[in-house]
């Protein structure tokens, strides 16, 4: 099974434009969808609705867009890393900014990488293409 695509995203427009470039470079992942940071660290570390989840249902990449609501997308990935459980997974910052602060911040608190989302639909597409090749199937993790 591919593995799972985490996708932080509260603009519905980035949301399906998002989910039709997967689509459309045959990125047969399962994609799960969160609307806002306090949601993604939920699922993240099992709490709230997500309690009963499996330990070992994390997923294999977040794309995670800094302007959600609740819980911002820097305190989100500042999280991710502070615990062991999750410091090791792969986030994309995926994200309309081009501000240099939230660029620094990024790659400060851990980001793998930091993609700001292009404004023609082809572009997008290959900017997705290259980053599902890239982190699903070219990338290694550490075990566990």
């Amino acid at each position: 099974m591919a593995g799972r695509i985490l996708l932080v995203e509260d603009n519905e427009d980035d949301l399906a434009l998002t989910l039709r470039a997967l689509e459309k470079n045959h990125l047969h992942n399962e994609v799960e969808i969160v609307r806002d940071g306090q949601e993604a660290l939920d699922l993240l570390f099992r709490r709230g609705a997500y309690a009963s989840r499996p330990v070992d249902e994390l997923p294999e990449l977040v794309l995670l867009d800094l302007k959600v609501p609740r819980v911002e997308g820097l305190e989100v990935l500042r999280q991710i890393r502070a615990d062991p459980s999750t410091q090791y997974l792969p986030v994309v910052v995926l994200t309309s900014s081009s501000q240099e602060r939230d660029v620094v911040q990024s790659y400060q608190l851990g980001a793998n990488s930091y993609v700001q989302k292009p404004v023609d639909f082809d572009d997008f597409i290959e900017a997705t293409r290259q980053l599902g090749m890239y982190w699903l199937v070219l990338n290694k993790l550490p075990p566990g």
